[in-house]
């Protein structure tokens, strides 16, 4: 009995012991933890893609929630003006520290609707995170001027300004624009700074400005590459009995939003049938219904009226072109 005893006496001290370890290291939440840092590599942040593999480095103190526990820390940003209700994530991490390379970066920057190559206010803050149902501790929020970049491209010198991009980053550019008769213009990579002009599809560094004969919108390309630019005419118009010239040239010119991809006209009709084509010429036309436009397809009837008429192609190449279109009386 006496072995029993001693037995039960150990056990019962073990039990004490253990108890008052426990009481000891009990975590204690604090109720004003203290916040993470945020520490930016520059307040002036000129992203270029001749250094897209390069690490940036965003770091702070870490967050101090009474007791050490494993924390995950997010950094967010918001175009200036706007609210962090809604903030892009731009990185996670299990330390106070992120790190970035500029391509990353400028990507992540561009989700926020910075436009590109132009000096932009982003607000940025970390945010550190315990639990779901722990309140998140956030830093102190630090504003940055962020230059980004996009797609390579070569900007003329029109009023306003437009761009052709190179999709490939290989040199090769293109893209709709709109040129005015005997206005010349000139091509600016703003990467590298150099300016082209050109000649008869020749083009050159500083060269002669470039002009076309007649106004409109153009599918512009250039190849730094080879050396050569070349205007081609898109000129989209309604055509057909209804229209002021009836099934003659030039058609009714329709007019191009870059930011919808549609081509758009506001015009007088007489009852009758139009359709849609390009430069013109019979090769490359559209006809059908609304919701199906096709190659040759069948003229398409209207009343007399004045309509504005929006133009979707689905697809533009030549002989197997298809699209829609709305039409809405005025």
């Amino acid at each position: 009995m006496r072995k029993i005893s001693l037995i039960a006496m150990s056990l019962l001290s073990l039990i004490i012991l253990f108890s008052c370890e426990k009481d000891e290291t009990k975590a204690v939440l604090s109720d004003t933890p203290g916040e993470p840092g945020l520490n930016v590599p520059s307040t002036e942040l000129v992203l270029q893609r001749a250094n897209a593999t390069q690490v940036l480095v965003f770091s702070g103190a870490a967050a101090d929630f009474g007791f050490q526990a494993a924390v995950s820390y997010t950094l967010e940003a918001i175009k200036s003006g706007n609210s962090f209700d809604s903030p892009s994530i731009i990185a996670t991490a299990a330390v106070d520290t992120f790190a970035l390379t500029v391509a990353d970066l400028n990507a992540k920057l561009l989700d926020l609707g910075i436009a590109e190559y132009s000096a932009t206010q982003v607000e940025m803050r970390v945010k550190a995170t315990l639990t779901s149902t722990v309140p998140a501790a956030y830093s102190a929020v630090k504003v940055v001027t962020a230059t980004l970049y996009g797609l390579p491209r070569l900007v003329l010198s029109t009023t306003p300004e437009q761009g052709i991009l190179s999709p490939a980053g290989d040199g090769n550019y293109g893209g709709m624009v709109k040129l005015e008769a005997g206005v010349s213009f000139t091509l600016t990579d703003l990467e590298t700074g150099k300016t082209y002009g050109g000649e008869a599809g020749v083009l050159a560094e500083n060269g002669t400005p470039i002009a076309v004969e007649t106004a409109g919108w153009y599918n512009l390309t250039a190849s730094t590459v080879d050396m050569t630019y070349a205007p081609n005419p898109y000129f989209i118009g309604l055509v057909g009995s209804a229209t002021p010239n009836q099934w003659n040239a030039p058609d009714q010119k329709m007019d191009y939003n870059p930011a919808d991809g549609t081509w758009n006209i506001t015009i007088d009709l007489v009852a009758g049938d139009i359709k849609f084509r390009l430069n013109d010429d019979w090769a490359w036309n559209l006809g059908g219904t609304t919701d199906n436009l096709t190659h040759n397809g069948a003229n398409i009837p209207v009343t007399a009226g004045n309509y504005t008429i929006s133009l979707t192609i689905t697809n533009a190449t030549v002989g197997t072109e298809t699209g829609t279109f709305t039409i809405t009386a005025n």
